[in-house]
């Protein structure tokens, strides 16, 4: 992922009830429970761990049986060390004490508690990124010191690695054709890291690099499953023929959810946002505009989706009266530079959620020649009477604004293909009264006909109508 652009807007639930959720997950409810247990008697190691003599009081306190009790409790008062919900009083000694961050869980606020599930989160996210333990114990007793080259373990490259998945796993997930609050499938989030752009086909190696990669994010998102991230539903062990084995990159999505199928929670979107702002990402928020102008409502969108810059102007136009809110955007719309024609989309697909309190507002530009023709469709589509006929150059002008809109917003996509298609095939003459257009982007409208269209005739029409068009304006 690159920082230089943002990323698509993202809904968030409500800070009240993300706090609740995150008081309510495993790993921050067994730390709280230690760090209220831990007293005058409670001792640490050298690295503030909890002593091993005491871990299974602690393994009991919360509950927890089995071989990896000891363990789950570990990590449990790890957390708690490390979101300050417990301070290490004197090291030497290993004593402990409640940590003030402790009090905020019952009397902060919901972002004093998120503030601390975030620092919870960090913990575990480092922990995820870490291999199996077993290995490196098994390396320590082998050597007395742990070889990374031997264990085939960067720490910076798994750290890498666990980071991008975590922001793929956002952009699936909040992305205009996202799963939104599905889940997405391993092989799926695998593979994004792994195969290629542009790859039709994965070769038998990188198809092994993702069975690979399957199986270390198998480990982590079950490591982050207990924080409330995700909600994780494993790999099926029955896949595998061999204990020692990883299975086979599934071909087909008939049984893809035996591969493993992740979600992130809404408390796992909240946190995932805050990482990627810390990492210097804009990572805009639905309803971020609606306290702002018009022109930043219009230039904001212009980079969203369709359904969330539609949810974006819905909060914005419920703050404001109608009639005065249609000739806000109105105004806004106006303009020669780049980013105009789709400023003027975003604004009639606004103006398309306003009643008829919005009419006037609609008359008072017909007369204008960028704003005429989308007020004669507004005017028109709800039966509104006196509506003059539009000029043909108005109907050209118009018809270049709205491709020279789709272009920027979707670049040479399907749709747009399809929409090229049939103006050509509508209008015989198009292309011979085109290049005329008196519209900043009629070359570049016509250049981008040339390119999508599928026939070689009206393709080279078009490409010939651009150049005119350059002549013209001397371009």
């Amino acid at each position: 992922m690159s920082d230089s652009s943002p990323l698509p807007p993202v809904r968030l639930h409500p800070e009240a009830e993300l706090a609740r959720a995150a008081l309510s997950t495993p790993l921050l409810s067994r730390a709280a429970r230690l760090a209220r247990w831990a007293g005058p008697e409670t001792r640490v190691d050298a690295g503030g761990g909890l002593a091993e003599e005491q871990l299974p009081a602690a393994a009991g306190l919360l509950g927890l049986t089995g071989d990896d009790a000891a363990a789950y409790a570990s990590e449990a008062w790890r957390v708690a060390v490390d979101a300050g919900l417990v301070e290490i009083v004197d090291e030497e000694a290993g004593t402990v004490r409640a940590g003030e961050e402790l009090a905020l869980l019952t009397g902060g606020s919901p972002q004093d508690v998120l503030t601390v599930w975030l620092a919870a989160l960090e913990t575990v996210v480092a922990d995820a990124a870490v291999p199996d333990l077993d290995d490196l114990v098994d390396a320590l007793e082998e050597g007395g010191e742990v070889d990374f080259s031997s264990l085939d373990w960067d720490p910076r490259a798994e750290a890498e690695f666990l980071d991008g998945v975590l922001g793929n796993l956002y952009l699936l997930t909040v992305g205009e054709d996202g799963p939104g609050e599905g889940s997405v499938p391993l092989p799926a989030l695998a593979a994004s890291m792994i195969v290629p752009d542009g790859m039709s086909e994965p070769t038998n190696d990188v198809l092994e690099q993702v069975s690979d990669a399957m199986m270390r994010l198998d480990d982590c998102f079950r490591a982050l499953e207990p924080v409330g991230l995700v909600e994780y539903q494993p790999v099926d062990e029955a896949l595998m023929a061999d204990a020692d084995e990883e299975p086979a990159a599934p071909v087909d999505d008939i049984d893809v959810s035996r591969y493993g199928m992740v979600r992130l929670t809404p408390l796992g979107v909240y946190g995932l946002r805050a990482r990627l702002l810390e990492a210097g990402f804009e990572v805009p928020t639905v309803g971020e505009l609606t306290d702002k102008g018009a022109d930043v409502l219009l230039d904001g969108t212009a980079r969203f989706g369709r359904s969330a810059a539609r949810a974006e102007t819905e909060q914005w136009l419920g703050r404001r009266e109608p009639l005065a809110a249609a000739r806000e955007l109105l105004a806004a719309a106006r303009g020669a530079d780049a980013g105009a024609p789709l400023r003027r989309l975003r604004c009639q697909q606004a103006l398309s959620l306003l009643g008829p309190e919005a009419e006037p507002a609609l008359r008072e530009v017909l007369d204008d020649p960028e704003l005429g023709g989308l007020a004669r469709v507004w005017l028109s589509e709800r039966g509104a009477a006196g509506v003059p006929a539009p000029s043909q150059d108005m109907v050209f002008w118009l018809t270049v604004d709205t491709l020279a809109a789709q272009l920027r917003a979707e670049g040479n996509s399907d749709e747009l293909q399809a929409l090229v298609e049939g103006l050509a095939a509508q209008h015989s003459g198009f292309f011979a009264a085109a290049w005329r257009v008196e519209h900043p982007a009629t070359a570049e409208v016509l250049d981008a006909m040339g390119r999508l269209h599928p026939d070689k005739k009206v393709a080279k029409e078009a490409r010939k109508a651009a150049f005119k068009a350059r002549s013209q304006h001397g371009g």
